[in-house]
């Protein structure tokens, strides 16, 4: 009787051990299970806080993809609007080496223009001076034959007036030398009458 209390004595203080320390064991887990559970609470709160920003950030990420759609077709739009403008600018280029082109053949026309123009005004100025020359040279020209006629008119004049002198002492000298012929033959006649009275006489 003794010897069973005894052991039940040891087998209860040894169970009372396991239950001190099971009851230990459990105060421990209770502390971890406390811990754990304000950890999970924590890590739930964090969960809901990381869903939200993931939320929150979803929704930017799809408002930033909208935004890069809606700037993907803008960015298209002034694609475009620039491949016109190069083309507007390649014309415009082209249009204004060609208006440069066309302005050079112009201003080398135009010089070449200016220099015709200037060369025949030269040519122009030296005909003028040649026909200024050649008026003078005809107007003095026909002063000179005008004067020459007049000296011819005078000469002409001064001849016509010897002519007619020349006539009047032809005609004078005509009737002297009818006056001496007649004159001459009266004397023969006269001389020849002498002669035969001179004749007449010697028988």
């Amino acid at each position: 009787s003794d010897v069973q209390t005894r052991v039940l004595k040891a087998k209860l203080r040894i169970m009372q051990e396991e239950i001190d320390m099971l009851s230990c064991d459990y105060h421990k887990k209770e502390d971890e299970n406390s811990k754990l559970a304000a950890k999970i609470k924590e890590l739930e709160e964090d969960r809901v806080r990381l869903q939200r920003t993931i939320n929150i950030q979803q929704t930017q990420t799809e408002k930033q993809k909208a935004l890069a759609e809606e700037s993907a077709r803008k960015c298209d739009d002034l694609q475009l609007q620039v491949s016109a403008l190069c083309k507007e600018v390649e014309i415009l280029t082209r249009s204004k080496k060609q208006a440069a082109l066309i302005h050079s053949t112009a201003e080398v026309r135009l010089n070449r223009a200016v220099e015709e123009v200037e060369r025949l005004k030269s040519q122009l100025a030296k005909t003028k001076q040649i026909n200024k020359d050649k008026i003078s040279e005809e107007q003095q020209s026909k002063e000179n034959l005008l004067a020459e006629n007049q000296v011819l008119k005078k000469q002409k004049t001064e001849l016509i007036a010897g002519f007619k002198k020349q006539l009047k002492l032809i005609d004078i000298l005509k009737r002297q030398k009818m006056h001496f012929e007649a004159a001459k033959l009266l004397s023969f006649a006269e001389e020849e009458f002498m002669k035969a009275l001179d004749w007449g006489n010697s028988l």
